[in-house]
């Protein structure tokens, strides 16, 4: 089971839907007013509609991220391992305050998108014009409703530049935060439906011109902070009347100097939660269909 944001041909452009092996049951609230619900209501309500009858067969459904609203993805960083030894090479003078991060008790978060800038499964993500080394970065993501507890789980791809944040810390949000620089999806599997979140196997691959030239595997065993303690942290001193979308940084980083190039293939699968595909563009013309939904 599966929460997804779709839209199904011949109706409404923008539907919150379960998706069950029976296929699409509608529900009847905007994916982001379901995050503004307590956790026991939400799942009454999601349970109720996988129960009930699916839309009829055949319907060309194409989903959507999911996110919507007014809510936001956020993310965390240095909290595996990998991440932090990544971070360590790629940057020329302050390496050590990775280090430092990964021991400390306070977790690095940083915002990440907008709803309306974050692709979903099927879309095309951009990498910098203006950076020499840009990768996928494959995690595993928290959703959290405006109560501050996790109702499901979600892939996330929080692209970056490894060249522009290796080159100063304070140009993460550049290297980070941009229009195509982060994709969510397929769905969002109920918390419900994932007994272990400890324990989900993460498999990255990234394919040019028909062939795999990176792909790596990796589990959230190896996450380095518990998932309650980032939402903890997030929820401190702010609040997310639509839920929040939380990437709980990655273990699967390419060694420099690889780098994502126009074409490429991105893909991210964990166990349970699906895989999610995209395609790669340079430069945010590439994503300027983002720009055009929202004014619309």
């Amino acid at each position: 089971m599966q929460i997804v944001r779709a839209t199904v041909a011949g109706g409404e452009p923008d539907r919150a839907a379960v998706r069950t092996e029976r296929g699409l049951h509608l529900l009847p609230s905007a994916l982001h007013e379901l995050l503004a619900l307590p956790a026991s209501e939400l799942r009454q309500i999601v349970e109720a509609a996988a129960a009930a009858d699916p839309v009829p067969t055949p319907a060309t459904v194409a989903l959507r991220a999911p996110v919507s609203g007014l809510t936001e993805v956020w993310a965390a960083g240095v909290t595996y391992e990998r991440s932090r030894t990544a971070r360590m090479a790629e940057s020329e003078r302050e390496a050590d305050i990775y280090d430092r991060v990964y021991d400390a008790e306070r977790p690095e978060l940083f915002f990440k998108a907008a709803s309306w800038r974050v692709v979903g499964p099927g879309g095309a993500v951009s990498i910098r014009s203006d950076s020499a080394v840009n990768v996928p970065e494959p995690e595993l993501a928290v959703v959290v409703n405006r109560h501050g507890e996790i109702v499901g789980y979600t892939i996330c791809d929080d692209v970056s530049s490894r060249s522009i944040e290796g080159e100063n810390p304070l140009y993460l949000p550049q290297a980070k935060t941009y229009l195509g620089a982060c994709a969510v999806g397929p769905g969002i599997t109920p918390a419900w439906e994932v007994p272990e979140p400890y324990a989900l196997p993460i498999h990255l691959s990234i394919e040019r011109g028909g062939e795999v030239v990176w792909s790596g595997a990796a589990s959230t065993a190896q996450l380095h902070r518990k998932l309650p303690t980032l939402v903890e942290f997030l929820f401190r001193a702010d609040e997310f009347p639509h839920g929040v979308v939380l990437a709980t940084g990655t273990s699967l980083v390419p060694d420099l100097p690889f780098t994502l190039r126009e074409g490429d293939t991105v893909a991210i699968e964990i166990t349970g939660l699906g895989v999610l595909t995209n395609s790669v563009v340079v430069g945010k013309a590439g994503v300027a269909a983002l720009v055009a939904e929202v004014a619309r």
